[in-house]
């Protein structure tokens, strides 16, 4: 299947492609942007306006419970109240007289009707008698729901607790250290105010008011028994497109941790905005189909005289030079009609010449590939160049020179190096063999005044580097820092492993640098592209740039007159593959 081009379509597509993408796409995509940002805005307008409607009932939620709490902690340390509690009366007479003296304190939650239905005060003590507010705690009360809930906690604040469809908040009266007895006040809240807020909320979905763990507690969802079932609100299918919002009450007691949540279907407020999704489509087809009718009408009329030209084009691949009748047209088409019958009058008359042209080129074109390979041919073989050396070598060793038949046998062994690593990367067990050849070759230059030791760990031998990168150091050292010292040169050479990094240290005594040619060489090293006297270090630098990226390091540090440092840290991973 043949690649894709645009000269590959017909005139009469390129107009109709021309059309839908520089006009009906345009027009199209303008419509869907304009839907999507206004539902967009109507979705945010009306999540803005929920959001409001759950805080606002959450506020008003916590009023109606705060005021609840409010009376609970008047009667907890209210200290009447607490001493006619824990008391012991020797008779009933002795309780009456006692109630009497308090009865003005139960007014608190008298004047709390429209947040409170009852309050009760429930006490073990034997001899105090059911009066108003206050009644025994009998094995009957102990035997309820909300008391055995109550009595799993210890804390000393009101809880808030439902039962029986009804919101209490129970608090243990024991603000003062009495006789030991167990005394709690239980107050109702008010459900139809509750349940008058819940009806008058603007908030347009379902809201359910969650315990700490998730069960629901109270909910306007007419189609969730929660009122005898202990149903959380993980395990509610809710429809696919809601959106859900999320109220929680903190910093306080009784309410730590309990919840609003509301769940709004997205379709309920975006149904009208979405029957417009209609009305584009609709757009879309009519301003589709009737600009194509009109484009392919039009393109009609260029079509037929295109195909007639390509016919006749075609009969001239087949050299068949034939030329098209001309019609009275004078648009483009009618002026490509006649040019077209030119050039096929030219190209008869000029096909022997074109022909004769390429003849001459191709034997130009042959002629300079023998040159080529006859210059190849005359190159002079690397290995022409070892053979002599070799041959030098054993010269020198018939004549009795062996200190010079085994300088050459050292440069022999780096030449066949160099022309036998096929590879960009070796191992450093090859690097160091090159390295001694290269210093044992100084050391016949410079005799007893150069001196080196290597030190290489063990672990390092098989780690793979760039070939020839220790190499251009150790010349650098033995030439530019040995050769000018007046003393012994003394160069040494650690390989080893530091950290997760291959490290290489290369010191020598020589005359070092001063910190202006330094920093000099450093620049010249990392920024600038030219090539300068350094060519080895540059061109080992450049290799490890762009072997390592700039996960290598490279440090020289020099002091003149008393010798250089250069430091290279290669990553542990890096193995040529």
């Amino acid at each position: 299947m043949g690649r894709f081009h645009w000269n590959h379509l017909k005139l009469r597509d390129k107009l109709l492609l021309m059309y839908i993408c520089s006009v009906f796409i345009p027009i199209v995509l303008t419509n869907i942007i304009f839907y999507n940002v206004t539902t967009n805005n109507i979705k945010n307008q009306k999540t803005h306006d929920a959001d409001i409607a759950l805080e606002q009932l959450q506020g008003e939620l916590r009023a109606v419970i705060d005021e609840a709490a409010g009376i609970s902690y008047l009667y907890y340390i209210d200290p009447l109240l607490n001493e006619l509690l824990d008391r012991n009366y020797e008779s009933q007479i002795d309780y009456v007289e006692a109630f009497n003296n308090i009865r003005s304190v139960f007014n608190k939650s008298e004047q709390a009707y429209k947040t409170t239905s009852s309050t009760i005060i429930y006490t073990d003590n034997p001899t105090v008698l059911s009066s108003g507010p206050i009644m025994p705690l009998t094995d009957t009360e102990k035997k309820t729901d909300w008391y055995r809930e109550f009595m799993k906690t210890k804390v000393s604040y009101p809880l808030l607790i439902q039962s029986d469809d009804t919101f209490s908040l129970i608090q243990r009266l024991n603000y003062t250290q009495g006789n030991g007895y167990n005394n709690l006040i239980k107050i109702d809240l008010n459900m139809t105010t509750i349940k008058r807020l819940f009806a008058l909320s603007s908030f347009e979905g379902n809201i359910y008011f969650l315990k700490p763990d998730g069960t629901i507690r109270y909910s306007d969802d007419n189609e969730l028994d929660w009122r005898f079932q202990n149903i959380k609100l993980a395990a509610i299918a809710k429809p696919k497109n809601t959106i859900s919002f999320d109220k929680v009450y903190t910093n306080n007691n009784y309410l730590n941790n309990w919840s609003l949540h509301g769940v709004i279907n997205e379709k309920s407020f975006l149904h009208d905005v979405r029957k417009s999704g209609a009305f584009v489509i609709y757009l879309a087809l009519i301003n589709f189909v009737l600009p194509s009718l009109i484009i392919a009408a039009l393109s009609r009329s260029i079509h037929v005289r295109l195909v007639k030209i390509v016919k006749h084009m075609k009969k001239v691949k087949n050299q068949h030079f034939e030329t098209i009748p001309l019609d009275d047209s004078r648009d483009e088409i009618g002026q490509l009609t006649g040019e077209f019958n030119r050039m096929t009058e030219r190209i008869d008359s000029l096909i022997t010449d074109v022909y004769l042209a390429d003849i001459q080129k191709k034997d130009l074109e042959i002629r300079q590939r023998q040159a080529q390979l006859h210059a190849l041919h005359s190159q002079i073989n690397p290995h022409f160049l070892f053979n002599s050396l070799e041959t030098i070598r054993m010269r020198s060793l018939m004549k009795g020179e062996t200190e010079t038949a085994k300088t050459i046998h050292y440069m022999a062994k780096i030449f066949r190096k160099s022309i036998s690593w096929k590879r960009s990367w070796v191992s450093i067990r090859e690097e160091i063999e090159l390295t001694e050849c290269f210093l044992e070759i100084q050391k016949y230059r410079f005799g007893d005044k150069l001196q080196y030791q290597l030190t290489i760990e063990d672990a390092v031998y098989d780690q793979m580097i760039p070939k020839m990168t220790f190499l251009p150091f150790v010349e650098n050292a033995s030439i530019h820092g040995i050769e000018g010292s007046p003393g012994i040169g003394f160069i040494q050479i650690h390989i080893g492993i530091t950290g997760n990094k291959l490290m290489f240290r290369l010191s020598d005594n020589g005359i070092g640098m001063s910190e202006t040619k330094l920093s000099e060489l450093l620049n010249y090293l990392r920024m600038d592209d030219s090539i300068g006297d350094n060519v080895g270090m540059k061109n080992v630098y450049t290799r490890l740039k762009l072997c390592y990226k700039d996960s290598f390091e490279f440090d020289i540090r020099s002091e003149e007159g008393h010798g250089t440092i250069v430091e290279l840290r290669l990553p542990l991973d890096m193995n040529g593959q």
